[in-house]
């Protein structure tokens, strides 16, 4: 067995601190947190030690849209893009598309499985509401067929872990029944249904919400809507995404105050090719996406997607928000990694795969640790 020891003035194992303490891996798992007077010699460490992030909606990053390049080096470009950035698990997310792409896309994810920080895919789309279409193609939006439902369930015995953003207005609770009994991850998103429509959803097997107040009913005093639905039901795990766009601080601070339990708020960073990259911009289902100023926009202003990383979310809540810097580091890690059932994921307790980074305190990233494995940062 080989055990490697990692020193640093603290760490954080996703759910308390450690002061002046050593991280213990072996063969590429947590083994312990141990005082850094009882432990080995090891590697010093500059910064803090906390655990990798886990993102569950990334379009793209280093210069590739999963759109684009639906296969496995797109995946692997996208994977060390976000490594880089201390994202150590991601799901590969497609956005509403033709069949043929979607095809490739689970065809690329099935076979890039063995990709250490691929976590799996996330179909966002193409089964939405045009009301609610955001920046998806409206001319791709299409309620979910038979087939549609036997390709993501077959899909679904092939991958690890797969979410699906869908609405209520076309997906029905029999559909997301069987989803869900399939294993697939069913997140309500780019819908308008009213409370009842989303607790019908929620009964099915629903169990997530899609970026939170984005492309959705939103929540009234008499019409609660589906941000109202999410935040109520303590089976569901709304994302966030935290950028300064696309939700408003007061209505950050609310839901995360606000959300019922057991299930938590976890943050998103619903990336796009953009991240790691210097790129003025680049093109979805043949439209052109704008960067300016931190935004992504389609030419009439639309929202799409984001130019952040998870540490850019991380960075945004703790210091825009002033929540305290642990729950800022579960809401990317720990929370994210519960919501997918990812057990070993998101924490560096025993046993959990020894995915880790080195935090700055102005919240950034120094190195990065894949199963114990050091990752070179650009």
């Amino acid at each position: 067995m080989t055990q490697t020891a990692f020193h640093a003035s603290r760490i954080f194992d996703g759910h308390q601190w450690h002061e002046d303490a050593a991280l213990i891996v072996a063969d590429g798992r947590v083994s312990e947190i141990v005082a850094a007077s009882g432990a080995p010699a090891g590697e010093k460490v500059d910064g803090w030690l906390v655990p990798g992030f886990v993102d569950l909606q990334v379009n793209g990053g280093g210069g590739v849209l999963f759109n684009n390049d639906p296969t496995p080096e797109g995946i692997a470009t996208i994977c060390k893009a976000h490594l880089s950035l201390g994202t150590t698990s991601i799901m590969a997310t497609l956005i509403t598309d033709n069949r043929e792409v979607t095809d490739a896309a689970i065809d690329a994810a099935i076979r890039s499985a063995g990709v250490p920080s691929l976590l799996g895919l996330h179909l966002e789309g193409p089964h939405l509401a045009l009301s609610r279409k955001g920046t998806h193609d409206p001319a791709l939006i299409r309620p979910m067929s038979d087939e549609d439902l036997a390709i993501i369930v077959k899909a679904a015995r092939a991958l690890p872990h797969m979410i699906c953003t869908v609405a209520t207005e076309s997906v029905t609770p029999a559909q997301i029944g069987e989803l869900a009994r399939a294993g697939v991850t069913v997140s309500l998103g780019h819908t308008d249904c009213s409370l009842a429509d989303a607790q019908a959803a929620f009964d099915a097997g629903a169990r997530m919400a899609t970026h939170l107040y984005n492309a959705m009913s939103q929540l009234g005093h008499r019409q609660p809507g589906l941000v109202g639905a999410a935040l109520d039901d303590g089976r569901v795990w709304p994302g966030l995404i935290a950028d300064g766009f696309h939700v408003d601080d007061a209505a950050l601070r609310v839901a995360l105050r606000g959300k019922a339990g057991p299930a938590r708020m976890f943050l998103v960073s619903d990336a796009m090719s953009t991240i790691g990259t210097d790129l003025p911009g680049f093109t979805l289902n043949g439209r052109q996406i704008y960067r300016k100023d931190g935004r992504l926009t389609l030419a009439d202003g639309t929202l799409a997607g984001a130019d952040i990383a998870q540490i850019d979310a991380v960075r945004y809540v703790h210091k825009k928000l002033d929540l305290p810097l642990d729950e800022a580091l579960r809401l990317a890690a720990l929370y994210p990694a519960q919501a997918m059932g990812a057990c070993d994921l998101g924490h560096l307790s025993p046993g959990a795969r020894a995915d880790f980074l080195s935090l700055t305190p102005e919240i950034t990233v120094g190195r990065v640790w894949l199963a114990g494995e050091k990752f070179q940062v650009r």
